[in-house]
């Protein structure tokens, strides 16, 4: 874990000092936008970037210590997670607003579990809707979450008539605010920009982009499949921890289908999920050989999408 943390410092340094350059992302949410200061490529977007990455797993690893939805003591999750951002160095170069959305992810997971069959968790429901609501009027694409959510509070069966309200509320709240300030009016609302795949346009940087998404995400659903097979024979709390998990990364390969051009967005939070299938994979099967193979090919891979990137003109 601690030299993936250090590959993924080596290929930020690089990233910003070759100037390799990200694959257009929007930035815009429905009534605000991320700074200049914050999305332009340069030194200190690139340092924060990298310790929100860091910081996402580290959550990580104390989430599972507290949880232990992967059933080992295992940092491979987090050595995965940053392994597949430094596949894709080019959004190393400033704050990537995908950061952003993974740490949140990150961050709710732990009220989320926390609330297992608890009916009275409806301060939780709301922050974490408020969040969501929070986060999607600077980019449209905090919204990927909000399904998932839906679905991981129905199955900690925490979600009944009084968490619905604190949802609708949670939701609500951040606009209402704003708007009852006179911050913003109706009239500032910027409607979201989905660019389908039909529409691709772009150079080596962007397809580079989307065959390392499309591997990610093929990767991590067939993982998922064959985990979940495994992980029913499971006690209750570890498969609705781990059902998460799948629900967060089927709404993002379904967010990624719909909207190519954000897919720098969406690759943190994917790889996150993804991370967890690995974890998993790997801790399930004790008793196959040459384990450490799959892991030698992925960090081979994932050297492999970083020089392409950083010598791509």
């Amino acid at each position: 874990m601690v030299l993936c943390a250090l590959m993924l410092t080596a290929a930020t340094v690089l990233a910003v000092f070759t100037g390799s350059v990200s694959p257009s992302v929007s930035s815009t949410g429905m009534f605000f936008s991320l700074g200049h200061t914050l999305t332009h490529p340069g030194p200190v977007p690139a340092a924060i970037n990298l310790v929100c990455l860091l910081a996402t797993g580290l959550i990580m690893l104390a989430l599972n210590k507290v949880f232990n939805f992967v059933r080992s003591v295992t940092h491979l999750f987090v050595s995965t997670f940053l392994l597949l951002q430094v596949a894709n160095p080019a959004s190393l170069t400033s704050f990537n607003a995908g950061t952003l959305v993974a740490l949140v992810a990150a961050i709710t997971m732990w009220p989320l579990f926390g609330s297992y069959q608890d009916r009275h968790a409806q301060r939780s429901i709301f922050l974490i809707f408020a969040l969501i609501a929070a986060g999607s009027m600077f980019h449209y694409g905090f919204l990927v979450l909000l399904p998932a959510y839906v679905l991981g509070f129905m199955n900690m069966r925490a979600l009944n008539f009084k968490g619905v309200l604190a949802m609708l509320f949670g939701l609500v709240t951040p606009f209402w605010i704003i708007l009852g300030l006179g911050i913003v009016s109706p009239a500032d609302f910027k409607p979201p920009m989905i660019h389908g795949i039909w529409q691709l346009v772009g150079g080596p940087h962007a397809g580079l982009t989307i065959v390392l998404a499309a591997i990610v995400a093929v990767m991590g659903i067939v993982l998922a499949v064959m985990n979940l097979l495994t992980i029913m024979n499971f006690r209750m709390q570890t498969r609705v921890y781990n059902a998460f998990m799948v629900f967060a990364l089927v709404t993002t390969v379904i967010a990624m289908s719909i909207d190519y051009r954000d897919i720098s967005f969406f690759l943190p939070l994917l790889g996150l999920m993804v991370a967890v299938q690995v974890a998993n994979t790997h801790t399930l099967r004790t008793t196959v050989h040459y384990r450490y193979i799959f892991m030698l090919l992925l960090i081979a891979g994932a050297l492999g999408f970083c020089a392409a990137q950083l010598i791509m003109p």
